[in-house]
């Protein structure tokens, strides 16, 4: 990755972090053990108009497998 856009990415991280201070708490509370096969992963975005989009997952497997992909990709805070 280019070292700027390595920067800028740091940056919008921060800002994130900071307008969304219970997001990664949860995230890590998550990550800690309550992602099992069989567990149910529900989300819903409502829009400033009221409408809803929602759907869930219940993980398996090799839903387990690319998640422990991913988070080998993520330096330990």
């Amino acid at each position: 990755m280019n070292p700027m856009d390595a920067m800028r990415m740091a940056q919008a991280w921060s800002t994130f972090s900071q307008n969304h201070p219970k997001f990664l708490p949860f995230i890590r509370a998550v990550s800690q053990g309550a992602l099992q096969e069989g567990s149910v992963i529900e989300l819903a975005v409502t829009q400033p108009d009221g409408k809803k989009l929602e759907t869930n997952l219940r993980l398996t497997a090799s839903d387990l497998d690319l998640i422990a992909q991913i988070k080998g990709l993520i330096p330990p805070q």
